[in-house]
């Protein structure tokens, strides 16, 4: 993915790692469409950010991904790469089913069937684009669970490996498939997590992200150093040692 001269889509972007990260692909000269599903914010967002178009989008609504991907296409004919940005994270207790039930069936349909829809509704689109891109974010916990968000676990790493399999298959199209593989950045996804010490600064880890998308423009991964630590326990083999700290050391980890 080129560092400049894209036009790129991130529903799921009104705040956290998105919003810096859309912020951030603006000033590098590329046309940034946010998306999100609070008119105030984006509404926000286009006052604060001259530039920067916004749209309406639920990303656990089928019919709202459609609506949005049409209006999208309508106002940005050019548009060559999609961020599926958007993603939450709950704390759940699997020992009795009103528990966690709930909370997982929302999390799979955000995080892991929503980023499969907004493929579906730009993959055709985005093979007529030179260096088109699609840009998928997992997590260090796709790699080393943190026991208290098992769902968000399980729907980082189905986000990994679906990374990794229609990377395969559009090898003979011009879509190039990045995943993005945050550890803990310091955002409101989990209670508590814009302070904690063991998060890393937003601002850190979108300067990283960027460094590495100028530097390696051909990474089938963007890994930032800190999340190094969770991605290669198993291949390192200390896993169980990796698993120990993370839930010992960072009860609000992403």
């Amino acid at each position: 993915m080129n560092i400049s001269g894209n036009t790129i889509f991130i529903p799921g972007s009104t705040s956290g790692i998105g919003l810096a990260l859309a912020i951030a692909l603006q000033a590098e000269g590329n046309t940034v469409i946010v998306g999100g599903r609070r008119a105030d914010l984006l509404d926000q967002i286009a006052a604060e950010h001259p530039g920067i178009d916004t749209v309406r989008i639920d990303t656990a609504d089928a019919a709202s991904i459609d609506s949005a991907a049409q209006e999208v296409l309508a106002r940005h004919p050019d548009l060559n790469v999609l961020v599926t940005m958007a993603g939450i994270m709950r704390v759940e207790d699997w020992h009795k089913p009103d528990a966690f039930l709930a909370s997982a069936e929302a999390v799979i349909t955000t995080n892991v069937l929503g980023p499969i829809r907004l493929i579906a509704a730009f993959i055709q689109h985005l093979q007529t684009r030179p260096d088109a891109t699609i840009l998928t974010v997992s997590s260090g916990l796709a790699f080393a669970p943190l026991k208290i968000t098992p769902s968000y676990n399980a729907s980082k790493a189905a986000i990994h490996m679906l990374s990794e399999s229609i990377r395969l298959q559009l090898a003979d199209t011009n879509v190039k498939i990045v995943e993005l593989e945050p550890p803990s950045v310091r955002t409101s996804l989990l209670p508590g997590q814009e302070d904690s010490e063991h998060a890393m600064p937003l601002e850190e880890f979108v300067a990283e992200v960027m460094a590495l998308l100028e530097s390696v423009p051909d990474a089938k991964e963007i890994q930032v150093e800190r999340v190094k630590f969770l991605r290669y326990g198993e291949a390192r083999g200390d896993y169980e040692q990796v698993v120990e700290m993370l839930n010992a050391s960072d009860p609000h980890g992403k």
